[in-house]
């Protein structure tokens, strides 16, 4: 199972990049990522599966558009628009590797004289066709002043959907004179010469006169590329962006006609080229437009006879006439389809046409039409009202007739879940009825509509007028409402369902007012991804979640063996939940700690899933719920539930000043769990001092046993038992095993003195000894991974470690943990999945060999793991740059203290305090 996750800003800490790589349960597949500007910029979801990605004897253009097919489909995305530009770069020409690094993939930072030669000409937004459109530019335009109407010279800037101009080039460092904000309402058109451009935008109308034709067409290229962006915008970035309606039409006008995909999305009907385009053709406004069906019979419009005669013996058509513009047919194959389509279309163009649509359909508007005048004999009608027979058709048009005959089938099994009685034994069979009855309109978002309106029925009974319908249609409805929303107008008749029954006094009541909060929550957080767990649905039958702000909850377990229940709601998001986290526990927020929530596996393997900040806590417990059913059928079923952990991520030297009790705690037995592991460099002796703080942490004063007579023997037994408890939790692995008898009680016996010294010291004064030892080691706080090295390479053919922390990769001897080389961030270029393994391409800033490329030979969960991390990392550090640009250089100076491994990439001297020869005195 997959967790579908985009950037969340707030969650920088532990963001990936721009678009965050997928949180994948099983069929793990690894990203490949390259620093651009600073930045760690997704350029594949799966690795590269050979070296046929271009290479120094291909062309520049070659070089730089190819990677692999399934690179250029990945390229839509939040962070595509930056990822490849077309111009190569001088070091992805001159590179010996064998891999081709996509152009600008670091900076040569080359001094220029003129600005402008640093801002690129224009940034490419890769569609899903593969072809690159670039949305960004700058140059000379002469620009019509508003006052004097005289052309003036200025340096345009187009940069984020807005164009700015300045004086000259060498004043893009300043404020510019003006901006112009570009909206999917803004228009081009071209002057009556042709090196002039009219662009009107929502407030004002600016002409504009480039160079040369050729500069004009090039600038207009850019602009249209962009005004497409805005008006897709709808489609992915507003919580109403979902298409009411959508499908394969064919669309007549002007005599001219064409297959197009069509979506309607609130009031306008977008049409692309392909279901894949991310950019539409164009868009018809449907506001206050004439929509109706015609009648073929006695057509004769001229412009539509002349291309769709030859349809309409087997075509549906539909006319939309706007405002002052001539009219487009929708030619549309089916009658169902075409019923759906003139339904959606006239309740989008705002017409109060009661003749369109269903029954059901029809009294809402009329209920509209009268804004639902609770006295209205409507409301009786017993379309609108509680049926204990099943429907014959269903409440809303659907495009399909299998949509309207699994329209029935919703309907009875929404009746099974109301009638049969709750019981608790049994109570899987009503978990079985709503996460069926929801996974189907989660996998045909037509039925959305659907299911709400049938609750809205069977939740309503005809006599006497205002008495509820059956409680446990209230408690589906809670479930659905949860989930994803109705469009308009069933969406207003809902909330008056709900406002009409919300009272406090009842249960009834109480379960509207919750369905009330859902739906502000749903509105507010946007539909979610997976059908209810069984821990939702149970939470929602068993107790009215009314009494309840934060309606279900779960434990969240700490390193150091304890946890707390964190509530949430339907709609919570992991950042969400992280808030009520750090509040309940006194912890700083996540871009400041460095710590992230992580998962277990549900196929009960020793890995963990790093959570993004913008998933829904219940999407999570829900798609691990199901990848356990799959993955380990009939084992304990119904029981096994996810595993949340909260630890330390991401680590900054910087931020420890400001470190909580708690999380000094936490990160103590995070060191401990490395300690235990063999992944901190320690000897014996230091091993057991760490031992010894970490028992006068967790039980206190050591009890020595007493010498009287009646209790010398319980309290032998006990001291014995909590210094064997001790070694066992905190003790290194390798240094007790194979211990004999008579070397364990000589362990005891000095760690027993150890122990004895730290009497009378408190718990936080040994966090703080202990802490201030374990950072002696350079690499405290970094993560470490098991890597066998693919020749060629300068490590050998023997295991290494590769650490992962604040200032770049290390590579460590496998024994020893000594630095062999480090590798600051800055000069890696791509990182991720190379076939089965883990690649690194380091720039050596070297005339001979400028590249090298790395692999190594990893798990494949741990390929995923590391490639994330260094993706966070590098983005943490751009987020910190883009916070502290502010800052005097001395101040960051002052604030920044580089450990030894901070230096550039190459080999380094030994670290000489790495493993400590003697265990040093603590007090």
């Amino acid at each position: 199972m997959l967790f579908s996750v985009s950037d969340s800003a707030a969650m920088v800490s532990y963001s990936a990049s721009g678009l965050y790589t997928s949180l994948i349960y099983k069929n793990m597949t690894t990203p490949v990522y390259t620093t651009l500007k600073g930045k760690a910029t997704q350029i594949s979801s799966s690795p590269f599966l050979d070296d046929s990605s271009g290479s120094e004897e291909e062309d520049s253009s070659r070089s730089s558009s190819r990677t692999s097919e399934s690179d250029t489909r990945s390229r839509s995305g939040p962070s595509s628009p930056r990822a490849l530009k077309r111009g190569v770069s001088v070091s992805s020409v001159a590179s010996e590797s064998d891999y081709a690094i996509p152009p600008d993939a670091y900076s040569a930072d080359l001094e220029c004289s003129q600005p402008e030669q640093k801002l690129p000409k224009t940034c490419s937004s890769s569609s899903e066709n593969g072809k690159n459109e670039p949305l960004e530019k700058s140059g000379y335009l002469l620009k019509m002043s508003g006052k004097v109407k005289t052309w003036k010279r200025r340096w345009f800037v187009l940069k984020g959907g807005e164009l700015l101009y300045y004086k000259s080039p060498s004043d893009v460092i300043r404020k510019p004179q003006g901006h112009i904000e570009l909206s999917a309402s803004s228009s081009i058109v071209r002057g009556d010469n042709k090196q002039t451009v009219q662009l009107t935008t929502e407030k004002h109308t600016y002409y504009l006169t480039a160079d040369s034709p050729n500069i004009l067409e090039e600038w207009i290229k850019v602009l249209q590329n962009v005004l497409r962006v805005q008006a897709a915008n709808p489609l992915c970035l507003q919580p109403e962006g979902k298409p009411t309606a959508k499908g394969l039409l064919t669309k007549v006008k002007h005599g001219y006609s064409k297959r197009v995909w069509c979506t309607l999305v609130g009031k306008i009907l977008y049409y692309f080229r392909s279901q894949e385009d991310k950019f539409p053709l164009g868009q018809i406004k449907l506001w206050e437009a004439k929509v109706e069906e015609v009648d073929r019979s006695c057509d004769s419009d001229e412009d539509y006879e002349a291309s769709g005669r030859c349809l309409l013996s087997t075509h549906y058509t539909i006319v939309i006439h706007p405002k002052d513009q001539g009219p487009t047919y929708l030619l549309i194959g089916s009658k169902h389809e075409k019923d759906a389509w003139l339904y959606h279309l006239t309740v989008a163009a705002g017409s109060n046409n009661v003749n369109v649509g269903s029954e059901f359909e029809q009294l809402v508007c009329k209920l509209l039409n009268i804004e639902g005048e609770p006295s209205s004999q409507i409301w009786r009608h017993p379309t609108l009202c509680h049926s204990k027979e099943g429907i014959l058709s269903p409440l809303t048009t659907l495009p399909s007739e299998a949509l309207q005959t699994e329209a029935i089938k919703l309907f009875k099994t929404c009746q099974l879940f109301i009638n049969a009685a709750v019981d608790s034994p049994a109570i899987d069979y009503h978990i079985s009825l709503a996460q069926s009855a929801l996974q189907v309109c989660l996998t045909h978002p037509e039925l959305q509509n659907e299911i709400c309106c049938q609750l809205i029925k069977q939740t309503r009974r005809r006599q006497p007028q205002n008495q509820p319908g059956p409680l446990q249609g209230w408690q589906l409805l809670a479930l659905c409402v949860g989930l994803f929303l109705p469009h308009h107008p069933f969406l207003w008749l809902l909330q008056l369902h709900l406002k009409r029954n919300a009272d406090s006094r009842t249960e009834f009541g109480k379960y509207a007012i919750y369905c009330q909060r859902c739906v502000e929550r749903t509105q507010q957080n946007g539909d979610r991804e997976a059908r209810p767990s069984r821990m939702e649905i149970l939470s929602t039958l068993l107790r009215n979640p009314y009494h309840h702000s934060l309606p279900f909850s779960i434990p969240v377990h700490f390193m150091n063996g304890i946890y707390q229940v964190v509530g949430f709601d339907a709609s919570t998001t992991v950042e969400e939940f992280l808030n009520t986290l750090n509040q309940d526990t006194g912890m700083r927020k996540p871009a400041q700690s460095g710590f992230a929530l992580f998962t277990d596996d549900p196929s009960g393997r020793d890995l963990e899933h790093c959570l993004q900040g913008n998933i829904k806590i219940c999407d999570i417990i829900s798609k691990w719920e199901q990848a356990s059913k799959e993955q380990q059928p009939g084992k304990c079923e119904g029981t096994r539930t996810v595993r949340l952990t909260y630890k330390n991520r991401l680590y900054f030297s910087m931020q420890a000043r400001g470190e909580t009790d708690r999380e000094k705690l936490l990160l103590l037995y995070q060191t401990n769990d490395q300690i235990i592991n063999g992944l901190f460099p320690l000897n014996k002796d230091l091993a057991l001092e760490m031992a010894a703080l970490l028992a006068q942490v967790e039980i206190g004063d050591f009890e020595r046993p007493f010498s009287t007579p009646a209790g010398h023997v319980t309290n032998q037994c006990k001291a014995n038992q909590n210094l064997k408890q001790v070694i066992e939790k905190f003790y290194p692995k390798r240094y007790r095993d194979g211990c004999s008898e008579e070397q364990l009680r000589q362990l005891y016996q000095r760690l027993s003195t150890r122990w004895m010294a730290l009497r009378g010291h408190s718990a936080a004064d040994c966090v703080r000894i202990y802490l201030t030892v374990a950072r002696k080691w350079p690499f405290f706080g970094a993560k470490l991974f098991f890597a066998k090295p693919i020749a060629p390479s300068s490590s050998g053919n023997t295991f290494v470690w590769l650490a992962i922390h604040e200032n770049g990769l290390s590579i460590l001897e496998y024994t020893s943990m000594r630095l062999m080389v480090s590798y600051v961030y800055k000069s890696l270029m791509t990182f991720g999945g190379y076939q089965d393994d883990f690649m690194v391409v380091i720039n050596t800033h070297s005339k001979d060999r400028p590249t090298e490329k790395l692999l190594f030979a990893m798990a494949k969960p741990k390929i995923l793991e590391i490639t994330l991390l260094i993706a966070s990392y590098i983005n943490n550090f751009f987020q910190q740059k883009a916070a502290f640009h502010h800052l005097s250089a001395p101040a960051l100076l002052s604030a920044r203290t580089p450990g030894p491994h901070a230096r550039a990439n190459g080999s380094q001297p030994l670290l000489s305090n790495s493993r400590p020869t003697k265990g040093p005195t603590l007090l």
